[in-house]
């Protein structure tokens, strides 16, 4: 039970996530006493819609946080690794949605369906997963736990919107340019994204990787308690707006059956089963947009390995990637206060 109503910053308000972050303290009816929407100097006096009101956006600086319980950081690692700091000695627990403290051993990384417990361990930041990670082992986790989960197989088909609001322009400049016969112009990505499929997330590493592609494994080991976890990934940029795909699969240490599999979804929070090919039924990434839920589909015995399963997961990347997330991290916290 909630004790009292706290005073919350959203700091990166004008992006794609801390917009999705204001939407989400709304509708889930987070307890707040005050909201402090916080971005750059040059967003500063603007005015973003909270609650049926208008609120003036503040230029985030070292003094931001004087009595704020909650900072819910989504500007990127830099502002992260400068301010976090600043907001934790102010007061304020911070969870963070940047990559800046995910694999700092003395901060909490969380997806609260798997280890919220783990907020009972946090010294003032808490970690946000890369959102490829977090639908990822939404489905993964309720399979680990029936099976135990040795190594995955992954190919993940994500949405423009994981490149921010930029992502989205580049892709309705380019289709319209298509449409109407004019050279296309990219600049976020590094080829044409309209009408086709990039094998290139993040930037690349000397094995060969993409930072994106290693987050999958080391996010997931700390996350699932698994040090022995394995994870290799492919992570594709593909033309949809919203919402990312992943297909994945997995061996696992004991003996695996599609109908065990199902139930364990099926109990499972925050995933829903949508598997009954028979009837086209499957999670689509049109239909999985603006759904709290992460859902999966397909799932099969794996033909190539032994123990293993093939699924379809789902999700949307702003939602249980990043804001809503960051919120039911927020939430459990705020149950002590």
């Amino acid at each position: 039970m909630r004790k009292r109503k706290v005073n919350v910053a959203v700091v990166g308000v004008t992006g794609a996530v801390g917009q999705e972050m204001l939407q989400v303290l709304e509708k889930r009816r987070f307890p707040i006493n005050q909201l402090l929407p916080l971005a750059s100097k040059r967003s500063a006096g603007k005015r973003v819609r909270f609650k049926g009101k208008n609120l003036t956006i503040r230029e985030l600086t070292r003094s931001s946080f004087n009595e704020i319980d909650f900072a819910l950081f989504s500007a990127g690692g830099d502002i992260s690794r400068k301010f976090a700091p600043l907001a934790v000695k102010a007061g304020a627990v911070v969870v963070d949605n940047s990559s800046a403290f995910r694999m700092d051993k003395n901060v909490p990384l969380i997806v609260p369906e798997i280890n919220g417990a783990d907020t009972q361990k946090h010294n003032g930041i808490i970690a946000n997963p890369n959102c490829t990670t977090a639908i990822t082992l939404m489905a993964l986790y309720p399979l680990h736990k029936a099976f135990g989960v040795k190594r995955i197989f992954a190919s993940t088909y994500q949405a423009v919107s994981g490149s921010g609001a930029q992502g989205i322009a580049e892709l309705e400049a380019q289709v319209k340019a298509l449409a109407s016969g004019r050279k296309i112009k990219k600049a976020v990505y590094p080829h044409q994204i309209a009408f086709n499929a990039l094998p290139h997330v993040d930037s690349f590493l000397k094995n060969g990787y993409t930072k994106e592609e290693m987050k999958l494994e080391n996010e997931g080991r700390k996350i699932m308690h698994h040090t022995r976890f394995k994870a290799s990934s492919t992570c594709v940029r593909i033309p949809v707006y919203r919402a990312h795909s992943v297909a994945v699969n997995a061996e696992f240490t004991k003996l695996v059956s599609v109908s065990k599999a199902r139930r364990a979804i099926k109990n499972a929070p925050g995933i829903d089963l949508m598997d009954d090919v028979k009837n086209d039924l499957y999670p689509l990434a049109l239909n999985m947009a603006e759904k709290d839920n992460c859902a999966v589909g397909r799932i099969r015995t794996d033909c190539a390995m032994k123990n293993g399963l093939s699924f379809w997961v789902v999700g949307d990347q702003i939602l249980k990637g990043a804001a809503l997330n960051a919120v039911q991290i927020a939430e459990l916290i705020a149950t002590e206060i």
